[in-house]
């Protein structure tokens, strides 16, 4: 058998890939993979960004407006089902791959879209390719990096989505007026090439490989990746820790909803739907709410969406910074109970004019985004190998549910005749709920993937 340093390959992949020390190959699948994320969250906010013209240009009602909107996150919910089979079955790198492909060719074919039909319907086409991509992504992310820094190594490559949504508003902000709504979907289907790239400059998980039983691929790629990182650093590896225990686990689906793991997929679920109703119920109707509720200009309605997206990025980055010290749980619960009070306030003050919705929906922004991206990091920490990907994709199950479910409240909040005050009262109420399921939260600070699921 094939060795390293005097150790099986059997066994010894996660010892070895925990003492590589950071690189530049480290930095290269980051830069690579996060490329991916980047572009599946700028194509995610597209619709919200061009949903104040396409009311106007097709004369949408309230309700024809969140079909719109939620046609795409029925995609994502469904697209994170069977990718997360995928990811556990034909491998990482692959199903992100193809993902991509998916989420860029829809793109294209909604900027050609003549109606809300056909624009709908791509748009579902494409939340496919979001829907999948991005959980499998963090998982192959989670999998690579070291345990005493998976928390900050996670959730600085998590930076990414933020980064993107971020850019989707900052671009609409010119393209839209401009160029039009459609040149944004064309710029959407820009990642195809990454689709072609992935695979070639991308290495499949080494712990997945060993997983399948692709012993000598595993080693393989464990060996090149040794080799990289040995170069990149111009000195000798250390030599590995004693190999962790054994994972227990043998890949069904079911597993994720027996024994321990039962207790941790609920409280996982619960976490997801939470953030995510909050979160898309709020950032997808923004930038129309500032023009239609409160007469904003279309670049203003676009800077006040930016400014929540850019405090967003701040919390992520602050809680990337911190959570390898703070722990899983604890970070939970506070971004969640600043949350309520953010939302809690806001609908106290009454949200009675655009700079006061925007002021407090950038606060709300800080914690939630931090949550979205923490949970990113939790959800492949709390399974096996074997079924890591279908564990982290059900909790995107939740993820989508929400994000389905909180546009569709507040439209129907809006559309009965109920106050933003109402609105954002109802949200605070979810985020409390959320906060109070964050205490039940497994902690995993520190703890090797196998360590956590032996």
């Amino acid at each position: 058998m094939t060795t390293v340093a005097g150790t099986p390959a059997i066994g010894s992949i996660a010892a070895r890939l925990e003492r590589l020390p950071h690189s530049r190959w480290h930095v290269k699948v980051r830069v690579l993979i996060g490329a991916v994320t980047f572009f599946e969250a700028f194509d995610q906010l597209l619709a919200a960004s061009a949903l104040p013209v396409l009311m106007k240009e097709w004369r949408l009602t309230t309700g024809q407006a969140t079909f719109a909107v939620t046609a795409a996150s029925v995609g994502m919910l469904l697209g994170a089902l069977g990718a997360g089979w995928l990811g556990d079955r034909i491998g990482r790198v692959r199903t992100v791959a193809l993902g991509v492909a998916v989420t860029a060719l829809a793109s294209l074919a909604v900027a050609l879209s003549g109606g809300i039909e056909t624009f709908a319907l791509f748009r579902f086409v494409q939340g496919l390719g979001i829907g999948g991509v991005v959980p499998v992504a963090a998982t192959y992310i989670n999998e690579i990096a070291r345990s005493d820094r998976r928390g900050r190594f996670v959730l600085l490559y998590e930076m990414i989505f933020p980064a993107g949504l971020a850019t989707a508003t900052l671009v609409a902000i010119w393209v839209v007026p401009n160029l039009g709504w459609r040149a944004m979907f064309v710029i959407g289907a820009l990642p195809v090439v990454l689709a072609a790239m992935l695979p070639r400059h991308v290495a499949e998980s080494p712990r997945w490989l060993l997983a399948r039983g692709r012993t000598e691929e595993a080693e393989q790629v464990i060996a090149q990746i040794e080799a990289e990182v040995a170069a990149a650093t111009h000195e000798p590896l250390p030599a590995p820790a004693a190999a962790p225990a054994q994972e227990r686990s043998q890949g069904r689906l079911r597993d994720l909803f027996t024994g321990r793991y039962l207790r941790r997929t609920a409280v996982l679920s619960a976490l997801w739907f939470v953030a995510y109703y909050v979160n898309h119920g709020i950032s997808t109707w923004l930038p129309s709410l500032y023009t239609k509720h409160f007469g904003l200009d279309l670049t203003t309605a676009l800077i006040y969406t930016l400014l929540s997206n850019v405090t967003g990025l701040v919390g992520t980055l602050i809680v990337a910074l911190l959570i390898d010290r703070v722990g899983r749980r604890p970070a939970l619960v506070a971004a969640l109970g600043g949350t309520m009070v953010s939302l809690t306030v806001l609908a106290l003050a009454g949200a009675t004019s655009g700079v006061q919705v925007a002021v407090f929906a950038s606060c709300t922004t800080f914690f939630l985004y931090a949550i979205n991206a923490g949970l990113y990091l939790y959800s492949p920490e709390l399974y096996p190998t074997h079924n890591r990907a279908k564990g982290a994709a059900f909790g995107g199950v939740w993820n989508r549910i929400g994000v389905i479910l909180g546009p569709v409240a507040l439209g129907a909040i809006i559309g009965s005749g109920g106050s933003l005050a109402v609105v954002f009262a109802q949200f605070a109420a979810v985020a409390a709920v959320g906060a109070v399921v964050a205490l039940c939260a497994v902690e995993t600070k520190g703890r090797t993937l196998e360590e956590l699921n032996s």
